[in-house]
């Protein structure tokens, strides 16, 4: 019972560093596109972000290939969905209030949850899947699609729920022998190599010693990110950790008001509410399922 609270409070920590690391880094790069275009702010910060976790994992002993062929599938599968998250989530950010674009990654728990019915078979019943329909009901009043709230870039942002959903699911299916700074790794020279493909079809832009510094402050946030929703997936009870992803949304308010003097409308409020109330439903419904068969089972 102590080690399975003890793996629920390291959970809990883990997903909350992940959450403050990634909104930290939003920060950053969305302070930075002020000057540097996308390609080659991923470019500069996935340099910054490969090099610091090749040190990481090689100090820490974690640097290992030798892995068995199906983590390596999924490992690539994962950068695959990573990349395609870097791009259509900064992409988004770059033109949408950092605050709606999380908000609307709050989704993600009833995505999951959708994809393992729709995909995996699982059993959901009408209190998840009405919980789910309402929760899409608060992201359409985030998203708003109609001639006067609606920002095409909030699909970018739908798009990168999709992916995040594929990178959260495929981490949890990796063996124990897969190191997460191995992972990470991957993962940061994957999207530096895309922002490397991406830079030859545009010009350098000049950055200033400013825009260095926010590209690297972004380096060092999406470490703790990239390390903590790694390892996020592999300790305690999902049902309980899961709910403190929404620590993010918190954070992105805050940092958007301080740092952009950004604060979302109140229908945006609404909806990210409807959002995160259908959320915390679902995973306290998965959680009284699962204790239920523990039971039955005993």
């Amino acid at each position: 019972m102590t080690a399975s609270l003890s793996d629920n409070t390291r959970g809990a920590l883990l997903m909350t560093a992940s959450m403050a690391g990634f909104t930290v880094n939003d920060v950053f790069m969305k302070a930075a596109s002020d000057e540097v275009p996308l390609m080659q702010a991923l470019f500069v910060r996935g340099f910054v972000t490969t090099g610091l976790i090749l040190v990481m994992a090689m100090a820490f002993g974690q640097l290992r290939f030798r892995l068995p062929l199906g983590d390596w599938w999924l490992i690539t599968l994962r950068t695959l969905a990573e990349i395609g998250t870097a791009y259509f989530f900064i992409t988004a950010l770059f033109n949408m209030p950092i605050a709606n674009v999380t908000a609307i990654l709050q989704a993600l728990p009833l995505t999951v949850t959708l994809a393992g019915a729709v995909f995996l078979g699982e059993a959901v019943g009408w209190r998840r899947m009405a919980a789910i329909l309402i929760g899409l009901v608060g992201v359409m009043l985030i998203v708003r699609p109609g001639p006067d709230g609606f920002n095409i870039y909030a699909l970018y942002a739908l798009a990168a729920v999709l992916l995040i959903t594929v990178r959260d699911v495929v981490t949890r299916r990796m063996t124990r022998e897969v190191p997460s700074l191995t992972v990470a790794l991957i993962a940061a020279f994957g999207i530096w190599l895309f922002g490397l493909i991406g830079t030859v079809t545009q010009p350098w832009a000049p950055m200033s010693t400013l825009a260095y510094a926010q590209l690297f402050g972004a380096a060092l946030s999406i470490i703790v990110g990239y390390l903590a929703s790694v390892m996020v997936m592999r300790v305690g009870d999902i049902g309980f950790v899961a709910p403190f992803r929404y620590t993010g949304l918190i954070c992105a308010l805050i940092l958007g008001l301080l740092v952009f003097g950004e604060w979302p409308d109140w229908i945006t409020m609404l909806g990210a509410g409807i959002v995160v109330a259908t959320g915390i439903f679902t995973y306290w419904r998965e959680r009284q399922l699962s204790l239920k068969m523990r039971r039955t089972s005993a």
